[in-house]
């Protein structure tokens, strides 16, 4: 699939992870194709699965959701696959990771405000033990990628 993403294709996936809205007429000017051209290679990445998808950005905060947290969860012994089976319920839970490391889970989520994060906690623990850490301000979000060495 690497041999697919040429310097055109990686310019063609810069500018959709700035703006997945723009027109295949303005990348087509940045990348020097045609809008068809443009259109034709953003498909057969889609097909490829090297795009996977869409998304829009919601602010948390004006749809009243004041609270962004980091939450991690070490799981109690037996209980990390009911955990898993039921993590994608929790409304309050926007990206979820199973990692390595003391910690079994990574979730960023948002929140009303501290007595929802409470709530949420109480709900937490009767799968392992939590930590928290209430997150202040985005230092960087959706970074786009780029070409990194050889790839």
């Amino acid at each position: 699939m690497e041999n697919k993403v040429d310097k055109i294709n990686w310019k063609i996936l810069e500018c959709l992870q700035l703006n997945a809205r723009e027109s295949f007429v303005n990348i087509g000017k940045k990348v020097g194709l045609t809008p068809p051209a443009v259109a034709e290679r953003v498909k057969k990445m889609e097909d490829l699965g090297i795009i996977e998808g869409y998304n829009t950005v919601i602010s948390h905060s004006k749809i009243g959701l004041q609270l962004r947290a980091i939450v991690a969860l070490r799981a109690f012994v037996g209980k990390l696959k009911p955990f898993l089976s039921k993590v994608d319920t929790f409304n309050e839970v926007v990206n979820c990771y199973r990692i390595t490391g003391n910690e079994n889970i990574i979730m960023e989520v948002v929140l009303k405000d501290q007595f929802h994060l409470e709530q949420f906690i109480d709900t937490l623990i009767t799968y392992g033990e939590t930590r928290t850490h209430i997150i202040l301000s985005n230092v960087a979000s959706n970074v786009p990628i780029t070409k990194i060495g050889n790839t």
